[in-house]
């Protein structure tokens, strides 16, 4: 089992004052096809930032490459549900992992596993972002509070170490908000940003933004979504 190690649990980012900043939907393996659509939106790696909703690995056939990305200074991405198989390798259900999506990593060695992991549990549960028009914030799949600021304190300082779970199971796993339709928002931001439902074009539900537009199923003309983050534009 690998030992406990703190983490950082919320990024801040201070604004972009030299370039733009872009959130991205679920990648899911699929680096060859993000490349091209930054490649396509002009993105510039000295000036500009690519934050991710997670999701980073799983389905698609480039996850080994993911090591690769998480090297980039640019790039800074949300821990997913998916991503968090990879955290917990040696004691989640891994019959369930490999059913969806995680065979490419039962098939790696040891050690190389936990190379994947370590670098894997470094992955905050949420971000956020100042801009110019207010902050935003971005998890994987949904805030369990109607505030930021509730969020934040749960993860910075959580009461118990369940709280803490059930705080980052919903980040990571919840779709209640766009099941429900539910358009109240989450106070305390300019917008949250997140994933994790695939859809086929972006949705808004009050400031709650969802950009999985399955970039990682193009059979099925599936497209990464770029939200720029100053304009909140796509």
């Amino acid at each position: 089992m690998l030992e406990t190690i703190e983490v950082m649990r919320i990024k801040r980012f201070a604004a972009n004052t030299a370039g733009r900043d872009f959130a991205v939907g679920d990648i899911h393996g699929h680096f060859t096809r993000l490349q091209a659509a930054l490649d396509a939106a002009g993105f510039d790696p000295a000036a500009d930032r690519l934050f991710s909703v997670g999701d980073l690995v799983d389905r698609g056939p480039e996850c080994r490459d993911v090591l690769e990305w998480l090297a980039k200074p640019w790039f800074h991405p949300v821990r997913g549900n998916h991503d968090d198989y990879v955290c917990r390798f040696d004691t989640c259900d891994v019959d369930n992992w490999v059913y969806n999506g995680g065979a490419w990593f039962a098939g790696l060695a040891w050690d190389e596993q936990r190379e994947f992991a370590v670098q894997f549990r470094d992955l905050p549960i949420a971000i956020e972002v100042e801009t110019s028009g207010g902050l935003v914030g971005i998890v994987h799949a949904d805030c369990p509070f109607p505030s930021w600021d509730e969020l934040r304190a749960a993860l910075e300082a959580p009461e118990t170490a369940r709280q803490l779970r059930l705080t980052q199971n919903t980040c990571m796993w919840s779709r209640s908000r766009i099941e429900l339709g539910e358009t109240e928002g989450v106070r305390g931001l300019r917008a949250l940003v997140v994933g994790h439902t695939p859809l086929i074009k972006p949705r808004a539900l009050g400031n709650v933004i969802h950009i999985d537009t399955m970039g990682w199923r193009p059979q099925d003309g599936g497209q990464f979504t770029l939200l720029d983050l100053h304009t909140l534009s796509f």
